[in-house]
């Protein structure tokens, strides 16, 4: 019998070493080498992991030469269509042939729900969806929820690589789908599924695969519980693209994140509401976040935020009552909770607001998270309204970030702040006077409020 050979993996960064050690040499990480079972694999073995083409793989290699720049040629390649506007927005256009795309999530979030309804959305295209998770029935019972059908949609349950590949050159898809990486396995090596070097190697066939074909594989991966996605970090530095898919499971809304694009902007997002029919693109996601205001409450104000490229108007609201307990508490939901301490300092300081014995409560409707510095003067004008139980007009906006000293600070792109909250119906925005030169604030139809200190802002809209 062969002698077993083990080897030792960093969880973090896919390092690897013959013992074991307490401090990963490569990302600095404590604790977080492993222990795998490696079994080389000879010509006969390596033979049955996906290969070239015959035309490529029979053609010689060439070796590559370094090109000055000026002589390389580039071309704008065309994009598949993915027939879903939001998909598209965050991928910067569509599918790029040949790219890799990893796409994370809690459990039950609606991953796969997502892709198969881009599977089933791709029209003329052969899509080859391969499934280690779910049997074929579960998969039909999710399709016929979805009330679509595409005949050009395969499926495969199947979790060893090798067979995959067997399947896909006989298939020859357009498109493959992947649920998920950490269930596959190749018998190359010898680890168990999910392990630091099987992801890493069935990511690598893929890799190869998607880059000698130009077919553009979508991976589904899982996430740890601080967050981030399962098995080694090089698995993000491997795909071209990362996406996050996140949001509470008890509400409707879904928001698609950007982490890592090779081919396009990281800072597009996409907004998905989960109805009972699948997931369905918010196109105005400003207007359902704001549809629920039925009447005039305190505590309540509306900040105009960015959230990459697309501006929202969101509702902030904020719950501010005498503490119970000897600690005033201090809890913020969708908001950096320590810088609404800070702002809570700022309005104790520069306003002479007595908040020190109250209890301040913070939440950002619709389960968003958020972190423009934009919404600070929403915060403090709903805390104000709260704290002496006096509500704001409903058509009134606010858009400015707080400094230490209760200045009133400059925000990013506030032309289209403005243009959306003009689009639903605000009368007034309240923003800083440094935004107001160089902007021609008469061509909105909305009036603008510049202002320089936050004293100023809150006698303007509670006398």
């Amino acid at each position: 019998m062969a002698k077993v050979k083990t080897l030792f993996f960093c969880q973090n960064c896919g390092a690897q070493s013959a013992k074991w050690i307490g401090r990963c040499p490569s990302c600095g990480e404590w604790n977080t080498y492993v222990e795998e079972v490696i079994e080389k694999a000879d010509t006969a073995t390596a033979n049955t992991a996906w290969k070239a083409s015959t035309t490529v793989g029979s053609s010689p290699t060439k070796a590559a030469k370094p090109k000055p720049l000026g002589e390389i040629l580039y071309e704008e390649e065309s994009r598949l269509d993915t027939h879903d506007g939001e998909l598209n927005r965050v991928l910067g256009g569509g599918l790029v042939p040949g790219s890799l795309v990893l796409i994370g999530g809690e459990p039950g979030i609606g991953k796969s729900t997502l892709m198969l309804q881009i599977a089933m959305h791709l029209g003329r295209l052969k899509v080859l969806y391969v499934s280690g998770e779910e049997s074929e029935q579960q998969i039909k019972m999710r399709a016929e929820r979805l009330g679509q059908q595409h005949a050009g949609l395969y499926i495969l349950t199947e979790t060893g690589t090798q067979n995959i590949f067997r399947q896909i050159d006989q298939l020859q898809p357009n498109v493959v789908i992947i649920d998920s990486i950490q269930t596959l396995h190749s018998s190359l090596v010898e680890a168990g599924a999910g392990s630091v070097s099987q992801v890493r190697e069935c990511t690598q066939e893929l890799l190869k695969y998607a880059k000698e074909t130009g077919v553009p594989v979508l991976l589904i991966g899982h996430i740890t519980k601080d967050g981030s996605i399962a098995g080694p970090k090089i698995l993000e530095h491997m795909v071209d693209t990362v996406l996050q898919f996140e949001g509470d499971r008890h509400l409707t809304y879904r928001i698609l994140r950007t982490i890592k694009n090779r081919f396009g902007s990281t800072s597009e997002l996409g907004i998905y509401e989960m109805q009972g029919s699948g997931l369905r693109q918010v196109s105005n996601p400003s207007e359902i976040l704001l549809s629920q205001r039925t009447e005039t409450l305190s505590g309540i104000a509306i900040g105009a935020t960015l959230e990459g490229n697309r501006p929202l108007l969101v509702e902030v609201q904020a719950l501010v009552t005498p503490a119970t307990y000897g600690t005033p508490q201090r809890s913020a939901t969708g908001f950096d909770a320590k810088r609404l301490q800070m702002l809570l300092a700022v309005l104790e300081k520069r306003s002479g607001l007595r908040l020190g014995q109250h209890d301040v409560f913070l939440n950002i409707a619709g389960g968003l998270r958020l972190d423009d510095p934009a919404l600070d003067l929403a915060v403090c004008a709903a805390v104000v309204s709260s704290l002496n139980d006096i509500p704001l007009a409903g058509e009134i906006c606010l858009a400015a970030e707080v400094g230490l000293s209760g200045e009133i600070r400059a925000v990013s792109r506030l032309d289209q702040r403005l243009s959306e909250a003009e689009k639903l119906g605000f009368a007034e925005m309240y923003i800083s006077q440094f935004n107001a030169r160089g902007l021609d604030l008469s061509r909105y139809g909305i009036r603008v409020h510049p202002s320089g200190r936050l004293d100023e802002v809150l006698a303007g809209l509670f006398g």
